[in-house]
């Protein structure tokens, strides 16, 4: 099942993902179950009691046209949002570093949450703007300690993350700033819950910069998959509905290249990941 937050002018609500006469729409499933929880983060929770009558609804509820609704991110204000460094062996030789023995940990600020079609403004203060194309895991219920082996039972479902950086500030003094400015992880397009997605590590991954491929890589790469990014990010933490974690990104950032490609304002970033969908992001200036 795919989750989408949506709004259409009647306010924001979830909605189903559905194929419909060849194209994707969005059942309009709290039309039907008017006492559904209308926020994605309310209903992750309760998710398996909902789940049949979802199911129904998304057969008989309205549909709305994909291009005449706003995508929002799904949780749009998680209370943790952590993300795995050097996480690809490839992407780890491209900086230059060693990889890490244990998964190497980094906090978003949940003011870097961004819709997946909605513009990023360009920091201005640093001409090193760069893009990292990933996976992201959502967690289905509050945990803590949880081990690897019972970690899959944690997951929610899954969705693109566009990572983006000031790589100048990529440093342990300073990467809360490199990673942390407003709207720097777009990210959705919807939730596609994890019994769609038995085994992410077959899901493939690519991210565009105008059109032109930059990142192509497997899932499969990982060095630390989902299930123990989650056990790891659980020891001590008390993890909560809609939490994410950002698993990695392969190599084929901008500024792996020689000489290094950053972004500027005008460029336009698509990342899309098998069976999840795509997002995608236009720089604006600052």
């Amino acid at each position: 099942m795919r989750l989408a937050n949506f709004s259409d002018g009647s306010g924001s609500r979830v909605g189903v993902v559905v194929h419909d006469k060849g194209h994707e729409a969005i059942a309009d499933v709290v039309h039907e179950l008017p006492e559904l929880p209308r926020s994605l983060g309310g209903l992750l929770p309760q998710l398996p009691k909902w789940r049949r009558q979802l199911d129904m609804a998304a057969l008989v509820a309205p549909r709305v046209e994909l291009g005449m609704v706003e995508l929002h991110a799904p949780i749009p204000q998680p209370r943790h949002f952590f993300a795995a460094g050097l996480n690809y062996a490839d992407h780890a030789r491209e900086m230059g570093v060693p990889l890490p023995i244990q998964p190497r940990l980094f906090v978003k600020l949940p003011g870097t949450v961004q819709g997946p079609f909605a513009p990023v403004r360009h920091p201005g203060f640093s001409d090193t703007l760069d893009y990292e194309g990933e996976l992201a895991l959502v967690v289905a219920r509050a945990c803590r300690d949880v081990p690897e082996s019972a970690a899959g039972d944690y997951i929610a479902g899954y969705w693109v993350v566009n990572d983006l950086s000031i790589r100048a500030l990529v440093n342990p003094d300073t990467v809360v700033l490199g990673k942390g400015c407003d709207g720097f992880a777009p990210q959705g397009p919807w939730l596609t819950t994890s019994d769609e997605i038995p085994d992410p590590r077959g899901l493939r991954i690519r991210t565009w910069v105008n059109d032109e491929l930059r990142q192509d890589g497997s899932v499969g790469d990982l060095v630390h998959g989902p299930t123990t990014l989650l056990s790891w990010c659980s020891r001590g933490i008390t993890l909560q509905p809609g939490d994410i974690i950002s698993t990695g990104s392969p190599s084929g950032s901008g500024h792996g290249m020689k000489p290094p490609r950053y972004l500027k304002p005008g460029d336009r970033v698509r990342v899309s990941i098998d069976a999840l969908g795509e997002i995608q992001s236009t720089i604006l200036a600052s």
